[in-house]
């Protein structure tokens, strides 16, 4: 992983994925764990596999590099055992994912992380866990996907960053490189308040292995040109903030808040093109390498980053 961002300044991340299955009236999600439980049907692993394997496609075809998750976003230990699915379930959903990119002809493209989210709602970032509290109940996860062959961890969807520094203490444990990501808001700050270079500096030295780096996610790509722009006042490519910290975002497709986004029953999205632009911006201006989508996009997004920003190794 390090290496792969050494040597390449754009390098995609998967779009949605369970925002896509969710507005598939074939496929039922659990209560418990939103997604992961389809890795143990033939329906299920058929519809997860149509997503990613169109992401892997994208790929391959513009010999660009990319991450793909594991679909565990929710299935931490409380989840689990509440779910009638087996404890096993992280495994076997990383076992998914490598069987899946070993048996695509683009393979070589891809790396494959494992993938947790926070303990509860993720536009609440008084529900967030301590520290402490974060440090233990994470860890059950983190070292289940830690052991299943993937290439590095990352946690998403973050509101608070205590809770996600002690994701980052219980993922260091495991040796494998790991990737913090946030929610903020159209301020740019993550969704506690704290501006995102402040959050970077309190993780980086309450860690003794730093994260590989960190992502924004479930935003809109303006509310991190809004949190670049406070830290610079300026938009020139010589200005970068949290240079080679801050190495990723997953942007929604609608600019609308999180509040309004809560809970809507229709798929809400700006065009492609406007999107577009702002994550080229984000990458060609302030050196944001890692580009992919979250809720509401899909593969016409990461064929827009593809076709306009160069994936040549540097």
């Amino acid at each position: 992983m390090k290496a792969l961002l050494k040597t390449h300044d754009f390098i995609l991340a998967e779009a949605a994925i369970v925002e896509r299955l969710r507005r598939d009236a074939s496929i039922q999600l659990d209560d418990h764990l939103v997604h992961t439980h389809l890795v143990d049907s033939e329906e299920g692993r058929d519809a997860l596999s149509k997503v990613y394997r169109e992401y892997l496609d994208i790929a391959a075809a513009n010999h660009s590099p990319i991450l793909l998750c594991t679909p565990t976003w929710r299935a931490n230990r409380d989840r689990v055992e509440a779910s009638s699915n087996r404890q096993d379930i992280n495994e076997a959903a990383a076992r998914f994912m490598t069987g899946l990119v070993a048996d695509h002809a683009g393979h070589s493209y891809a790396r494959i992380g494992g993938l947790i989210g926070c303990k509860n709602d993720c536009y609440l970032p008084e529900e967030g866990l301590s520290l402490d509290e974060a440090r233990e109940f994470h860890q059950w996860q983190i070292d289940a996907l830690a052991g299943a062959g993937i290439d590095f961890l990352i946690a998403v969807t973050l509101p608070c960053v205590e809770e996600a520094a002690g994701i980052a203490l219980a993922m260091e444990t495991t040796g494998l490189p790991y990737i913090i990501s946030f929610v903020i808001d159209s301020d740019g700050r993550i969704l506690d308040g704290t501006d995102l270079k402040t959050a970077i500096d309190y993780i980086d030295t309450k860690t003794t292995h730093a994260p590989l780096g960190y992502f924004v996610n479930c935003s809109y790509p303006s509310f991190l040109c809004a949190a670049l722009l406070n830290e610079t006042g300026q938009s020139d490519a010589c200005s970068r903030p949290l240079s080679g910290r801050l190495i990723g975002i997953q942007a929604n497709a609608s600019a609308l808040s999180h509040s309004e986004l809560e809970g809507s029953t229709e798929l809400k999205s700006e065009s492609v093109s406007d999107w577009g632009r702002l994550m080229v911006q984000l990458n060609r201006d302030f050196g944001v390498k890692i580009l992919g989508g979250c809720c509401g996009t899909d593969g016409r997004h990461l064929e827009y980053l593809a076709r306009n920003i160069s994936g040549d190794v540097r």
